[in-house]
């Protein structure tokens, strides 16, 4: 149990790099482009550490994909091309340190799916942590507190972490495969989804030296961090590894600050306590 919550966690730092790094390489990279090669950066890497793996000790048997594993697999590889899109678009249209603590919005989508769809207990602690949680997400989104009108940055960022939701639940149910082989399906099929849709809508195609930045921090991001959330979701399920999986934000929050020097207004700092206090109460809760 230890271990899997220690890969939760680490799948948390890692994923943190995402929003302010994304949000430096969104300046000369369109949104869309940015989501496929973020993914084809995890799936290239995936890729490379499974030749290693074969030449390597650890070459062991590995439960594949199945067919029906099918269902569930283009579940995840659809909302991956999605939700990542999503994010995107928010991360242009609102701050580093805003998406960073919005991603948090995911545990309330994930938690609520699992409930209904896969029957996980969801205790007292956790219910008034996702009351906490949205509160906090609703105050981040706000643009206008005096005519209570919403950020769209900051909505497409909700949505994201909607669409991760319905993945995490996904890719649970995927839980029992090799990881590495999912992490590849994911990375592969979603990047080269995104971009055939980049393509699609018009979008510019990237310099070769964005693309190279952006395939690092897709492997890093987005490729370590999934391979370490699925060995997580082995022995705690999803409600317990988005849990742990909630300290990313705040992470992303202080690289933010650091980057950009952004000094938010006391709505953020409201919303950052809440959202603390509700983190706080996820990673209490005992089932």
């Amino acid at each position: 149990m230890k271990k899997a919550v220690f890969f939760a966690v680490l799948a948390a730092v890692l994923y943190a790099l995402n929003a302010p790094l994304s949000k430096l390489l969104l300046q000369n990279v369109p949104p869309t482009m940015m989501a496929g090669f973020l993914y084809l950066g995890a799936g290239i890497g995936m890729c490379v550490m499974g030749v290693v793996r074969r030449h390597t000790a650890q070459a062991g048997k590995k439960c594949k994909l199945q067919r029906k594993d099918l269902p569930y697999t283009l579940g995840m590889i659809v909302l991956d091309i999605a939700a990542p899109i999503f994010l995107m678009i928010g991360l242009k249209r609102t701050a580093a340190a805003n998406a960073s603590l919005l991603n948090n919005f995911e545990i309330v989508a994930t938690s609520l799916i699992a409930m209904v769809f896969f029957r996980e207990k969801i205790g007292k602690r956790l219910w008034i942590a996702i009351g906490l949680i949205t509160l906090s997400s609703i105050l981040l989104s706000v643009e206008d507190a005096s005519c209570f009108q919403f950020s769209v940055g900051s909505l497409f960022v909700i949505l994201a972490g909607v669409c991760w939701g319905l993945e995490n639940n996904c890719t649970r149910c995927l839980s029992h495969s090799d990881p590495l082989e999912i992490v590849i399906v994911k990375g592969l099929c979603s990047g080269i989804g995104s971009v055939m849709i980049g393509l699609i809508v018009g979008e510019a195609f990237p310099e070769i030296c964005d693309i190279l930045q952006i395939l690092l921090l897709g492997f890093v991001a987005y490729g370590l961090s999934i391979y370490f959330y699925v060995y997580a979701q082995r022995d705690l399920g999803a409600a317990k590894t988005s849990a742990y999986y909630a300290i990313a934000p705040f992470v992303g929050v202080l690289l933010s600050f650091v980057i950009f020097r952004e000094i938010p207004g006391l709505i953020f700092f409201i919303a950052l306590a809440i959202m603390m206090t509700g983190t706080w109460l996820v990673n209490r809760e005992e089932n």
